[in-house]
């Protein structure tokens, strides 16, 4: 509620005639003012009463119907409105001790002394188009609970994921990827069912993009789903995961996918030139269009348990440390960008996110390509759990470690927490 000013000068004509507002004529040329049960009388310099916006009243102040004028002539004369009063300053505890200001220049405290002055600062900001939703589909009608992932399901293909991707757009995410859980029987050593045109995968993409064809679908490139190894390539007898051979593999897989309707393309497989060979067989297929994201630098991680739950995707036999990287190294992730790069990369990923968020900061400073972050399976179900204990904030630990992603350089993050850490963003909107 505003304040109004209620003093004029006594050189103001009085109002004539019975339809005045707030004004009333003196016999002795002075003005009075009527406020409530408060009445100023103009022609005294001494200012009698305080207008407060705070004060409680049945409408809005009514106004007086003067001229500008008039209320600059009021102040000139004098007759200046008192204001309320500054508040006391607020007495310190009992004990405090009684110290002389420190000779401080700058206090970056002033700048995050409410909650206006801190927003206004912020650096990093955070909205439900940075989301990439991963969501896992199979071939089943119900939607099957993932035990070591709570809140996480395999989607019915046909009705389960079309409904999740319409609760996802409602609040602000139209940008998922898609994990497959595929039958033991269609698995192979060499993951033939990655390139089926009428796969899992396709027929899913197919389906999204009839219902809602502005959707932006990542897939997944990589043999681990569809291989009877677990790994993400073809296997030697000796236990060597063949690069080359598993390149050419990864390339008809793209090819299906980007014929399906995938709007980018995602190899995590870390095989050496795939990124290369994968743009050179999109564009020969008429598919200049579709875009690569690259798993540049993925880790061999232990966060990836729950995941390998969800597909059931776990290897057979061994680690995948000869083709994922080592979680020590730190100038080896500048050579892997560098490749994907100079190879046609338009999206470089950093797998794990938070315990890597210096791998983003060193890709984010290096290239000048849109940086992705995976908030990965073990790092949501800890904040689950630790919701779920009590010993944590879920909500609020959440939002914190996708603010972290961005802070540190990722443009856009895979996190399973997207549906639900949008509804968080579109409810502080409101």
């Amino acid at each position: 509620m505003a304040s109004s000013i209620f003093n004029a000068p006594c050189t103001v004509p009085a109002v004539k005639g019975k339809n005045y507002f707030g004004l009333k004529p003196a016999v002795n040329n002075d003005l009075r003012f009527n406020v409530g049960k408060k009445t100023s009388i103009i022609g005294c310099p001494k200012r009698v009463f305080t207008v407060r916006a705070s004060e409680k009243k049945d409408g809005p102040i009514k106004k007086l119907g003067l001229s500008d004028a008039e209320c600059e002539a009021a102040v000139v004369a004098g007759n200046v409105p008192e204001a309320p009063p500054v508040p006391p300053r607020p007495a310190a505890p009992a004990g405090t001790p009684v110290v002389p200001s420190l000779p401080l220049s700058r206090r970056p405290r002033r700048n995050r002394k409410s909650p206006v002055m801190r927003a206004s600062f912020q650096e990093t900001s955070i909205s439900p188009a940075n989301f990439v939703y991963p969501l896992f589909i199979h071939e089943g009608e119900e939607d099957t609970p993932i035990g070591a992932m709570p809140g996480c399901y395999r989607l019915g293909w046909r009705h389960g994921l079309v409904e999740e991707v319409a609760k996802a757009r409602d609040v602000g995410v139209n940008s998922i990827v898609l994990f497959p859980k595929v039958p033991d029987a269609l698995k192979s050593s060499t993951g033939d069912e990655a390139y089926n045109d009428n796969g899992l995968v396709p027929r899913a993409i197919q389906l999204l993009k009839d219902k809602y064809p502005d959707l932006v679908i990542y897939t997944d490139v990589a043999l681990d789903p569809y291989s009877s190894d677990g790994h993400d390539g073809i296997v030697r007898e000796d236990g060597v995961i063949m690069n080359d051979e598993t390149v050419y593999q990864l390339c008809k897989q793209a090819v299906s996918q980007a014929r399906a309707g995938a709007d980018v393309v995602s190899p995590s497989d870390m095989m050496d030139g795939r990124v290369g060979a994968i743009r050179k067989a999109l564009d020969a297929e008429g598919f200049q269009h579709v875009s690569i994201m690259s798993y540049t630098a993925k880790y061999a991680s232990s966060f990836y348990g729950p995941f390998r739950e969800a597909l059931e995707s776990k290897p057979r036999f061994g680690d995948k440390k000869t083709y994922q990287m080592n979680p020590a190294n730190y100038r080896e992730a500048l050579v892997e960008a560098h490749e994907d790069e100079s190879e046609g990369a338009d999206i470089l990923l950093v797998k794990p996110g938070l315990p890597y968020l210096d791998i983003i900061r060193l890709l984010r400073d290096k290239s000048p390509l849109p940086i992705a972050a995976y908030q990965v399976s073990g790092e949501y179900s800890m904040i689950k759990a630790g919701g779920v204990l009590k010993m944590i904030d879920e909500e609020r630990v959440m939002m914190e470690s996708l603010m972290c992603l961005r802070r540190a350089g990722a443009d856009i993050i895979l996190t399973y927490f997207a549906l639900q850490a949008a509804r968080c963003l579109c409810g502080e909107k409101r």
